[in-house]
């Protein structure tokens, strides 16, 4: 009896079910998109971490440097061989390596940070500037004058003295980042961000080889392939190996064993940053607090820590979705259920005379009140798959579209700032270092499971609110009610 009445009533006020299940569809799609936009937000924002960061780390230690004390400049220092050739072009080259970011720590460091509760593994990382100035000189040559120009100069038809005629210097300036690696855990640091797309990666073995694994985007610049020999500083590095970036850019451009870096930078025994992975990542502040507490001078950067140094649209999109979004969607939502508690109740007051004449022939209030709950629930659900497909639909549209959202990097400046990840080196790392480092991110909008549960979770819940205040003015009739709207 309940099955066939609600279908009758359904169908003799379609174009009132279909009001209230519009409505609530506006609200359930807007929820969908925000949500959906907002999680592809999350998504594009996890790929820029990632970059910097490495996949698996959830933070990174560092120190702060320390203001220089000497009286020198601490500028650029390049030296070049002295040639006696005075006929050819001599051709020099010199490389700067200079470690990146803050003040190098202790190796014996990593060690204490990994026995940390709440730690579950950690390794070091040295990241090294390198700037290499090459080019060639050009000796000039004395030539001297003799005639009328010499006059006063050794008198008439003497010889004026030798003038230097012709020469001058060329050279071009390269600059890229290079990071150590700890080749016994390669999960986490440099190159837990990136895959090899060609060639090998390090070996256990490999931990003080002269060789090297180098991003595709160099490797290309340059012209190396796997096989091909980099030098710096005059040290021959075979490279074995290309590395792609699994999201955005790569901010580092040649990965070499931890010991050939420390070599490289004179700096034996020591790196730049620890990459941290937090048996829980529940527990990261956590975990945090303890690093900080029981290594002291130091500074623990955890992933949420570098997100705020994120600006750009990514950041603006982010914000909007997850302030403007949220509450536009509540208010809709409200007024979606209010809209439908209303017409509900509207119609309802329209149905006197059933109503009334079903109490006449025994209905309980309970079922009058059961009946009108009903029927809001179908309007509810017919809403919530209306608005999942709306939301669906203006998901996939985003998606397909993929705008893309720019997230500049850094703008922390030096000292006790963010750590980096490959190539971010610390607090005064590449990242850091370059403000400007723009990445560009394709926007997509992934529902998950838990939208959509959370799109039918709001249909129930506004079919019963629009049920429940039409049945508590439906169980409120009595038949003398519908006597009186028939005279």
């Amino acid at each position: 009896m309940f099955g066939i009445y609600l279908k009758r009533e359904l169908g003799r006020r379609k174009k009132a079910a279909l009001v209230i299940a519009l409505g609530l569809a506006l609200g359930i799609a807007l929820v969908i998109t925000v949500n959906s936009v907002s999680a592809g937000m999350t998504q594009a924002q996890d790929k820029v971490l990632q970059s910097l960061y490495g996949l698996g780390t959830d933070m990174t230690v560092t120190k702060a440097r320390t203001a220089p004390t000497g009286s020198g400049s601490g500028g650029p220092g390049f030296e070049f061989d002295a040639k006696s050739d005075d006929d050819e072009e001599t051709e020099q080259s010199s490389d700067r390596v200079t470690t990146q970011g803050g003040q190098a720590l202790k190796s014996s460091l990593v060690a204490q940070v990994a026995e940390q509760k709440g730690v579950a593994s950690a390794v070091g990382a040295l990241t090294l500037d390198v700037t290499k100035v090459d080019g060639s000189f050009t000796q000039g040559k004395a030539e001297s004058s003799t005639g009328g120009q010499a006059q006063g100069q050794g008198g008439p038809g003497g010889t004026a003295a030798p003038q230097v005629q012709g020469g001058g210097a060329s050279f071009d300036v390269n600059s890229y980042s290079v990071a150590g690696v700890d080749v016994s855990d390669q999960e986490l640091g440099p190159l837990a961000g990136s895959e090899i797309s060609s060639g090998v990666t390090f070996t256990s073995a490999q931990s003080n080889a002269k060789v090297a694994v180098v991003s595709t985007s160099y490797a290309k610049e340059n012209s190396y392939k796997v096989g091909s020999t980099l030098a710096i500083s005059g040290t021959k590095y075979k490279v074995i190996g290309l590395a792609t970036p699994e999201s955005s850019e790569s901010t580092t451009d040649v990965y070499l064993p931890l010991k050939q870096a420390q070599t490289l930078a004179d700096a034996a025994g020591r790196v730049t940053t620890i990459y941290v992975k937090a048996t829980d990542s529940q527990q990261i502040d956590t975990v945090k607090a303890a690093i900080q507490k029981n290594i002291s001078g130091t500074t623990v950067t955890t992933s949420a820590d570098l997100a705020d140094t994120v600006s750009g649209s990514l950041s603006t999109a982010s914000d909007l979705a997850a302030g403007v979004g949220k509450w536009l969607s509540i208010a809709v939502l409200v007024a979606a259920f209010l809209v439908a508690a209303l017409l509900t109740s509207s119609a309802v007051s329209r149905r006197v005379r059933e109503f009334g004449t079903l109490k006449a022939l025994g209905w309980p209030s309970r079922r009058v009140t059961r009946q009108v709950v009903g029927e809001s629930m179908v309007n509810g659900l017919l809403g919530g798959v209306l608005g999942i497909a709306l939301g669906l639909a203006a998901a996939y549209t985003v998606t397909a579209i993929s705008p893309k959202l720019t997230a500049e990097l850094g703008g922390t400046g030096g000292g006790g700032g963010m750590g980096g990840g490959p190539g971010g080196g610390g607090p005064g790392g590449q990242a850091a270092n370059a403000a400007d480092n723009t990445m560009e991110i394709a926007l997509s909008a992934p529902v998950s499971l838990t939208t959509v549960a959370l799109a039918v979770g709001l249909a129930v819940a506004g079919g019963l609110i629009a049920g429940a205040m039409g049945g508590w003015r439906a169980s409120r009739m009595r038949p003398a009610d519908a006597l009186r709207s028939v005279s």
